[in-house]
């Protein structure tokens, strides 16, 4: 079946809609306590997540090591989902982070404005004005986030399969629709190929987190790439010796039968803390 992605703005009826794909077809989902109880086993605290979780981060937040740990962990938690197939994963730009994904269902849910502020009202029991404040600083956080972190317009239909107004279709008619898409999507051909392209966008994740999360070898801007079981890794290294540690400790991963390697060496090379 194919992997089912949801954005969506606030108001919009978004996880509603994604509890309710889960409920007809009985797929997995990965939404927002999912995402963040995974995380902060990998040591991202609440405090953390804060700073990044679906929204743009500030200046200094932007420069810190924080910021490439929750992105790393973000996808290395996205991929694993995904490699267990048949999931609805909700938010997080998972969308752009699964790009090229052929079994890839990309969906974005939208309402007109004054529909969405109604909803807000009813539900945080506020006056229209605060709704409309909470709606213009979730899609102003929203769209910084996937600008940001992927380069991404949030907003763009284009880089949707289906964008769905939830003014027109109920709950129940919305998830209907997203599970004809997912359908058509879910080809045997395309399974496979999925399949297969998650397996290597996992592999080489789990590489680098090897290399610089458990063992912390010191390779700056480290990027691996899976080709089957073929790894090859990017980056820069102050010494030959951390270059021939990340290599040694790729082929040591499971599932990795290669390791070429494009790092460079860059003497007295620092990064920002």
């Amino acid at each position: 079946m194919a992997i089912v992605t949801i954005a969506r703005e606030i108001g919009a009826f978004g996880e509603e809609l994604a509890d309710e794909l889960v409920r007809i077809t009985g797929l997995r989902i990965l939404d927002r306590q999912d995402i963040e109880d995974r995380l902060g086993k990998h040591g991202l605290t609440p405090g953390k997540l804060q700073k990044f979780d679906e929204r743009k981060p500030g200046l200094w937040a932007s420069l810190s090591q924080e910021r490439d740990d929750y992105l790393h962990f973000l996808k290395l938690v996205i991929y694993e989902e995904a490699a267990e197939g048949d999931s609805v994963i909700v938010g997080r730009a998972a969308n752009a982070i699964l790009r090229g994904v052929a079994n890839l269902a990309t969906v974005r849910v939208t309402s007109p404005l004054a529909l969405r502020a109604r909803r807000l009202m009813d539900l945080y029991h506020c006056d229209e004005k605060r709704a409309l404040q909470l709606i213009e600083h979730s899609d102003h956080e929203r769209s910084g986030f996937n600008k940001y972190f992927f380069s991404v317009d949030w907003r763009d239909a284009r880089e949707y399969g289906l964008v769905i107004n939830t003014g027109q279709f109920t709950v129940e008619e919305a998830a209907l629709l997203v599970d004809q898409y997912r359908r058509l999507v879910s080809t045997k051909e395309k399974e496979a190929a999925g399949a297969a392209r998650i397996a290597e966008l996992l592999l080489a994740h789990r590489v680098v987190t090897e290399i610089a999360y458990t063992r912390h070898i010191p390779v700056h801007f480290l990027e691996a790439e899976a080709r089957g079981s073929h790894v090859s890794l990017h980056g820069v290294a102050n010494t030959q010796i951390s270059i021939d540690e990340a290599i040694s400790t790729a082929r040591m991963v499971s599932g990795v039968s290669d390791v070429q390697s494009a790092i460079q060496v860059v003497q007295e090379f620092s990064v920002m803390p």
